[in-house]
């Protein structure tokens, strides 16, 4: 399969952001960890063991201690440098250095998997998810959010027709997006149960493009594609994909507007104890019945 993401270039742009903070530009990830707490809360039931996968900050393994319902927790990052920058790595949480797109666990032996804001820069979603599948053990819960179609379109419109006005041409610079329909069937192939797929969309306002650019790189979120173009974005282009942005995108304020999808996935490791749909002919009173029924409904 031919990658879409240079992944030892996105591993680099997220140390360099580690490396440099930015007060305030964790705000989509710390979104997320409040997004999984209500989820989390929903589901009545504890969990024996815990794993964080690729996450790069302890916001969601911050998520799953504070929750009360699991009682071992594991981090699983690409990097040490993720997991030494979490105090309670240091005090003794469970960390685990893997490759990235691995899920470096025997099958069946987590009870819950969660994944916040990394799916997105995988080349292979399908095998994750797979891997995830085979580490759960039956009845197991998959949590997972990642950016979705819709994400940066303004900034992927105003540099396209600021590239192609320029130049004639345009390259790639904005990753492509899964769209929250295929997530449900990607649960689905990964063999999980019960899959849900839903989607929240984030709008943020900037003062400039060049706003917005800080704040990708501040999260360690500037394009990795492997098909990117080589040629250095220069001032030109980006005052010109500037002045597109404000033209097409501005409130009146003035100030410009950034879209941030965010889809949640959820599915369960298949057990006999969970709900199965009734079999096909099974009802016992026909649509029509109740239609014309209005008191039966």
């Amino acid at each position: 399969m031919q990658p879409l993401i240079d992944t030892p270039l996105w591993l680099a742009h997220k140390r360099r952001a580690l490396a440099r903070p930015v007060g305030g530009a964790d705000f989509l990830m710390r979104r997320a960890a409040e997004d999984l707490a209500d989820r989390l809360g929903a589901v009545e039931r504890k969990f024996a063991r815990a794993a964080t996968l690729f996450c790069q900050t302890p916001a969601a393994a911050d998520v799953l201690a504070e929750s009360g319902k699991v009682t071992e927790i594991v981090r699983v990052e690409a990097d040490p440098a993720f997991l030494e920058a979490d105090p309670a790595f240091l005090a003794g949480r469970q960390g685990l250095v893997a490759p990235p797109e691995t899920v470096p666990f025997e099958p069946e032996s987590l009870d819950l998997v969660v994944s916040l804001l990394s799916l997105q820069a995988m080349n292979d979603i399908p095998g994750m998810l797979a891997q995830i599948r085979r580490s759960l053990r039956p009845d197991g819960l998959f949590l997972g959010a990642f950016a979705g179609v819709g994400t940066l379109s303004e900034l992927r419109e105003s540099l396209l027709v600021a590239e192609t006005e320029l130049y004639g041409g345009a390259s790639p610079r904005v990753i492509p997006f899964t769209d929250v329909r295929d997530a449900g069937a990607l649960l689905q192939r990964a063999g999980l149960a019960l899959p849900v797929a839903d989607v929240e969309t984030v709008t943020v306002r900037y003062d400039t493009l060049f706003d917005l650019v800080a704040d990708l790189r501040a999260m360690g979120e500037t394009s990795a594609l492997v098909d990117r173009s080589r040629r250095p974005g220069t001032q030109r282009l980006f005052a010109r994909a500037a002045e597109i942005y404000a033209e097409r995108f501005s409130d009146a304020d003035g100030r410009v507007r950034a879209s941030f999808s965010i889809v949640w996935m959820s599915g369960w490791a298949p057990d006999a104890s969970q709900q199965k749909p009734l079999k096909p002919g099974s009802a016992k009173v026909s649509l029509k019945t109740i239609l014309e029924n209005p008191d039966r409904r």
